[in-house]
């Protein structure tokens, strides 16, 4: 009998929509343990407000695993700074959102946890109360000793990997190197290998210049780095194809071809993923090891509450993360 996988949730800012959203979830029974890693008293509040029923389970790790029922929720206890109203942040609470990733990344390296499902945080006010934090992925990966992730969104019916993330667009071009796009590469092709169940993953990359540099004409650095990349993992075996303009390379004939696209920054690809799929994507980050999975979108604080949420990204993500474990 295979063994019930058990998932972290991290509900984010307490006063955004991460909190309405997970108790959302628990509103259905799934096929994995869910704990959420948050306050019973933030969430009981805000059932309350959104006229949810709910039964809170509180929980230690040391625990059996088990199933909740629809309606119920484990809870690992995790106490607020200061009171939260709904859409109104507190830098005060910033400490018990890191808490909260700490437990969840602490579960996954010692094995309690299987994955984490991550609500969006705030973090703008994250470093207005003095902590410096630059995002969930940067934090996992340090507390991982990673050097090296990747930030994939994913649909039903398209993945989009990112070569650079959050940088300025004029830095762009000096942090696409060899090394890096190589070890980007490598990454996206083990991790279809092992979590997406592709033997040989087809990976499209995109050029970094318009019409992928019209051979030198428009920027160097198809000629200079991305095609030898390209070159060397082709004559390697592996299934590597490109510079694509970015232009032509998301048109659905060519997509058919691919499994993941390679875009050289931010707001090359996600454009086109949050185009095709908004609300129902799945941030996914590659090369951690554990598994990680967020939703698409912000904390729309002007949500939060409301009973408006749309909760159809934190589905997605918890899917995906449920199927990633069960490949391991």
């Amino acid at each position: 009998m295979s063994v019930i996988k058990r998932i972290a949730l991290t509900p984010g800012e307490p006063s955004g929509i991460g909190p309405d959203l997970i108790l959302s979830l628990a509103q259905q029974k799934h096929e994995a343990q869910l704990i959420a890693l948050a306050d019973p008293e933030l969430l009981k509040q805000r059932a309350e407000l959104l006229g949810l029923s709910i039964s809170l389970i509180e929980i230690e790790l040391s625990e059996p695993r088990q199933l909740a029922e629809a309606g119920e929720l484990f809870v690992l206890p995790h106490r607020l700074k200061a009171h939260v109203k709904a859409g109104e942040l507190n830098h005060l609470n910033s400490r018990y959102v890191l808490d909260t990733l700490q437990t969840a990344l602490d579960g996954c390296l010692s094995k309690q946890f299987d994955a984490i499902v991550t609500a969006p945080v705030h973090k703008g006010i994250i470093n207005d109360s003095g902590e410096v934090f630059t995002g969930h992925t940067e934090f996992f990966a340090d507390g991982a000793g990673v050097k090296k992730v990747v930030m994939m969104l994913a649909t039903d019916s398209l993945k989009v990997a990112l070569a650079t993330t959050h940088l300025p667009l004029r830095d762009v071009a000096d942090a696409i190197t060899s090394d890096e796009l190589s070890e980007v590469i490598a990454i996206i092709h083990h991790a279809m290998q092992q979590h997406f169940g592709l033997a040989l993953p087809r990976v499209a990359v995109c050029g970094l210049n318009p019409h992928a540099g019209e051979d030198g004409h428009l920027g160097r650095e198809e000629v200079d780095i991305i095609q030898p990349v390209i070159n060397r993992f082709i004559q390697d075996g592996y299934a590597v194809s490109g510079a694509w303009p970015a232009d032509t390379i998301f048109n659905q004939d060519k997509l058919q071809n691919y499994d993941v696209v390679l875009a050289m920054y931010h707001d090359q690809g996600l454009p086109v993923l949050k185009h095709h799929g908004f609300g129902k994507a799945v941030n996914v980050t590659l090369g951690l090891p554990f598994i990680r999975t967020s939703v698409d979108h912000g904390t729309a604080l002007d949500l939060a509450g409301t009973g408006r949420a749309n909760p159809s990204s934190l589905y997605a993500a918890l899917k995906m993360a449920i199927a990633m474990a069960n490949t391991q």
